[in-house]
C-alpha cells in the first residue's frame, strides 16, 4: 500500500474483497464490492489505472451488517427463525441457477429451499430423510416448476399440477429434451428474418441521436456513481432535484420525435397488448409470433414461444421500478429510480429477444447436462378434482407403471399466499398473445379476493381441498411439506379439515426480496402428515 493509501486509508477493490471477508468472516467477492462502487454504497476514489475505496466508508457500510443481520431479526421477529433456512451465503447466480431463470415468475420459492427438504443430505436430516432417488414427489400449485427441476436434479419423479397453463408451459420447457442444433437453427432463421424486418425506418436513427444526447445530459447531470453517493449521504434532494431535470430532457425528447416522425401509440387501445407496448415493438411481436407458429418441431416452438414471453415482459412500455407491479403506459423519457439517471422506453425489441435467446439455450444444455433419467409430468388442471394416474396415464404409460407399484411418496409445494398475487394477471401479456384460456375464477386465494374472513374461509376451503384430493393417490407414511406466509393462522384449520396433523414447522426468513419493502418477514415450512 503506498503512503497516500495509508494516509487516506484506501483500498483496492482486492484489498477491500479480501478485509470485507475477514470482516464478516465470509466469502466476500471483487464484484461484491464493485457493487457497492457502482450503487453508489461507497464512494469510489481514482488512482492511476485503479479503483480505490475507502476503509472508513467500507466499516460504516458493513458494521451495521455484521453479525447485526440474524440478530435483529430475530429480535423483531422471534428466536425460532431456522437462520440455516435463510440462505444468506448464496448468491443471486446460486438462487436462479440454469432453467430456474428461465422466465420470470412471481412467488416461486428458491431452488435450495427445495433441495434442503427433498434430498436429506444436510445435517439436519441425516437422521430424517423423508425421499429417495426413484420416489414420486407431487406438487400440487407447480407454478413455474422448481420443485420437479430439482426433483429431477436428485433423480426423483414427480408430478406438477397447475391452473394455469401458461406456467405448465414454462415448466414444459424447462424439463424437455432437446436437440440444440436444430432449435440454435430455428433461433438462428428467427434472428436473421428480425434483423432485415424494420417496422419503422427511422426508428434506428432516431434512436442512435437519443442514445448520444441522454448519454450526455446524464455524464452532465447524473454522473455516476458521485451522484449515487450524494443521495446516499443526503447531500441532494432527490425529488426536486429529479423532476426538475426530468422535465429538461422530455423537451428534446419530444423534438427528436417530431423529428423523425415517431408514432409511439397504438390505433387501438382494447387488450393489454395494445396498451403496454409502443408501436414498433408490437409490429416486432406479432411478426416473431407468426414465425414462431410455423416452427414443425414442437418442443421447439415452445421454447421459442417462452424466449418471446420473456422478451415481451422486459419490453413493456413501463418504468423500470415498475416493471413487476404495471401503473401506467410509459412512452416518454423519465427520471428512473431504480437507475437514477435519465432513461427511455424500449423502441424495439431485438436486442431483448437476442440477449434472451442465448440466455435460454445456455441454461437449458446446462440442466441437461444435470439430468438423471427420471419420469415426470405436467398438467394443467385443478388439483382439487383431477385424478392423478388417469392424467399420468394419458401422457406417459412408462410413469403410470412406475405410480401403481409405488405411488407418491409426499408432497413438496408452495400454496398460492391469501391475496397477495393474482397468478394469471401476471402474465397477462401471454394469455393475451397466445390466446390461452384463462382460470381466474379456479384460482385459490388471488389478490381480487383481499385478506378479509370470506376470502379466507374460501381459501381453508381450497387448500384443504387440494390437500384431500391428492391424499388418495399418495403412499402410506406420506410427508407433506407446505411453505406458507400463515399469518392468519389458517393451516392448523387446512391441517384439520385435510385429515392430516402437523408433525413439525420450520420458520425461515425470507431475504434478498425484490419488493421495496424490505421489514423482516419470514414464511413456515408445515410438515404435515396422516392424522
Amino acid at each position: 500500500m503506498t503512503d497516500i493509501q495509508q494516509a487516506k486509508q484506501l483500498l483496492t477493490i482486492r484489498e477491500a474483497s479480501q478485509w470485507a471477508s475477514n470482516f464478516l468472516e465470509r466469502d466476500v467477492s471483487e464484484s461484491n464490492i464493485s457493487y457497492l462502487v457502482q450503487y453508489g454504497k461507497v464512494r469510489k476514489h481514482n488512482g492511476g489505472n485503479s479503483i480505490f475505496v475507502d476503509l472508513d466508508d467500507l466499516k460504516g457500510y458493513y458494521s451495521s451488517y455484521r453479525g447485526q443481520r440474524e440478530i435483529n431479526w430475530k429480535k423483531r421477529l422471534g428466536n425460532d427463525l431456522n437462520w440455516a433456512l435463510s440462505f444468506d451465503n448464496l448468491r443471486e447466480k446460486d438462487t436462479t441457477k440454469h432453467v430456474h431463470r428461465l422466465h420470470p415468475y412471481k412467488g416461486k420459492f428458491i431452488p435450495q429451499l427445495v433441495e434442503y427438504f427433498i434430498d436429506g443430505h444436510t445435517d439436519d436430516f441425516k437422521t430424517n430423510i423423508y425421499f429417495k432417488p426413484g420416489d414420486v414427489i407431487l406438487d400440487p400449485f407447480s407454478g413455474s416448476g422448481t420443485t420437479l427441476v430439482q426433483a429431477i436434479e436428485t433423480g426423483m419423479h414427480s408430478i406438477g399440477i397447475d391452473i394455469s397453463r401458461f406456467n405448465c408451459m414454462i415448466t414444459d420447457v424447462k424439463l424437455l429434451d432437446y436437440d440444440f442444433a436444430s432449435l440454435e437453427g430455428e433461433i438462428k432463421k428467427i434472428k436473421h428474418a428480425q434483423k432485415n424486418y424494420e417496422a419503422d425506418g427511422k426508428i434506428i436513427e432516431f434512436e442512435i441521436e437519443l442514445l448520444e444526447k441522454m448519454s450526455n445530459f446524464n455524464t452532465k447531470y447524473f454522473p455516476n456513481p458521485d451522484f449515487k453517493y450524494e443521495i446516499q449521504q443526503r447531500q441532494i434532494d432527490e425529488n426536486k432535484y429529479a423532476t426538475e431535470k426530468e422535465r429538461g430532457f422530455l423537451q428534446i425528447y419530444n423534438d427528436l420525435l417530431n423529428k423523425y416522425g415517431i408514432k409511439l401509440k397504438q390505433p387501438e387501445n382494447k387488450t393489454f397488448l395494445d396498451k403496454w407496448y409502443i408501436n414498433d415493438i408490437r409490429k416486432e411481436i406479432d411478426f416473431t409470433f407468426e414465425m414462431i407458429k410455423k416452427i414443425k418441431d414442437i418442443k421447439n416452438k415452445k421454447a421459442l414461444a417462452v424466449i418471446l414471453s420473456r422478451t415481451i415482459r422486459s419490453c413493456r412500455a413501463t418504468t423500470h421500478s415498475d416493471l413487476a407491479t404495471l401503473k401506467e403506459p410509459q412512452v416518454t423519457t423519465y427520471y428512473c429510480w431504480k437507475h437514477k439517471k435519465i432513461c427511455k422506453p424500449l423502441f424495439s425489441m431485438k436486442p431483448w429477444f437476442d440477449r434472451y435467446a442465448i440466455d435460454t439455450v445456455y441454461r437449458l444444455k446446462t440442466f441437461t447436462r444435470l439430468k438423471i433419467g427420471t419420469c415426470h409430468s405436467i398438467i394443467p388442471a385443478d388439483s382439487r378434482t383431477i385424478n392423478i394416474f388417469v392424467e399420468v396415464k394419458k401422457r406417459n404409460k412408462r410413469f403410470y407403471e412406475v405410480l401403481q407399484k409405488q405411488k407418491i411418496q409426499g408432497i413438496f409445494t408452495s400454496p398460492p399466499y391469501v391475496g397477495q398475487i393474482d397468478y394469471h394477471e401476471q402474465h397477462a401479456y401471454a394469455y393475451d398473445l397466445f390466446g390461452f384460456e384463462r382460470n381466474d375464477e379456479l384460482e385459490i386465494g388471488p389478490l381480487y379476493k383481499g385478506q378479509g374472513v370470506a376470502a379466507r374461509a374460501s381459501y381453508i376451503d381450497g387448500i384443504s381441498k387440494v390437500l384431500l384430493n391428492c391424499k388418495k393417490f399418495l403412499a402410506d407414511n406420506f410427508d407433506v411439506f407446505l411453505v406458507a406466509n400463515d399469518k392468519y393462522n389458517l393451516y392448523p384449520t387446512i391441517a384439520e379439515q385435510s385429515g392430516m396433523k402437523i408433525v413439525n414447522q420450520f420458520r425461515r426468513p425470507v431475504l434478498n426480496r425484490t419488493e421495496r419493502d424490505k421489514s423482516p418477514y419470514s414464511e413456515i415450512i408445515f410438515h404435515l402428515k396422516e392424522k
